[in-house]
């Protein structure tokens, strides 16, 4: 390497050092990190709200709704029926506050229902039939914008019963299955100080004895549909 080269790329590092500097500097003799405060979360108060209330779903009758402690976490359980079908579970886990992020509620609920179904006779939790459900979800009733989920669906059951589970972060543009999407989707927010709000759903629907996942497809993806639109028309729409 060149002496000439060698210089132009210590130029370069003493120049983004002084831009960090300058940056940093104004902000160390005030205690105003940019970083040390994180931008609030818009509707935190009605997102939190939902652990206690549950949520509404247009077309579905609750029949109960509770708080319940999950991997230490307080989620809202709701036991929602439609006409006389069987009824559904629903949990739903809301943002608890600005350094509140989605990390391993899917192993947390795994682990909930291998403790319960150890209580029953001949129980043991089990799970297969991975795949993944896209669908898209309305954002309001005024415009026409759509929002896209990517959720996952499998088949779980015990000694006793079948169930499809599906699961996803709802936020207010979209869903993902992964807690690793929206944090990315948050850091991005966070440039314009912003925040990306979210809602961890889980909908257990029973099934025939290890039944086809694939049969009851079309009521999971009607059901998160409503689910996501509810939550993004409700609880994540902006005042």
């Amino acid at each position: 390497m060149t002496k000439w080269r060698i210089l132009s790329r210590i130029a370069v590092v003493g120049f983004l050092l002084a831009l960090v500097a300058l940056g940093a500097v104004p902000g160390y003799w005030t205690g105003n990190w940019p970083w040390a405060k994180l931008p609030p979360v818009t509707n935190l108060k009605q997102i939190k709200a939902i652990r206690s209330q549950g949520l509404e779903i247009p077309g579905w009758q609750t029949l109960e709704q509770a708080t319940v402690g999950i991997g230490g976490n307080k989620w809202s359980f709701q036991r929602i029926q439609q006409d006389n079908q069987k009824p559904i579970f629903l949990l739903l886990l809301p943002q608890n506050g600005p350094k509140s992020q989605p990390q391993v509620e899917w192993a947390d609920i795994n682990g909930f229902f291998q403790t319960y179904a150890k209580t029953q006779a001949n129980g043991k939790w089990q799970t297969d039939s991975y795949t993944k459900l896209l669908f898209t979800a309305d954002t309001s009733a005024t415009t026409t914008s759509v929002a896209l989920v990517k959720a996952r669906l499998f088949r779980a059951w015990n000694g006793q019963q079948t169930f499809a589970m599906m699961q996803w972060y709802a936020s207010p543009k979209g869903g993902y299955s992964s807690p690793s999407q929206w944090f990315w989707s948050d850091q991005r927010a966070q440039l314009h100080r912003k925040r990306v709000p979210w809602v961890a759903v889980c909908l257990q629907i029973p099934i025939k004895p290890l039944g086809n996942i694939e049969e009851y497809q079309p009521l999971a993806e009607s059901l998160g549909k409503l689910i996501q639109s509810t939550l993004m028309t409700g609880p994540f729409l902006s005042p």
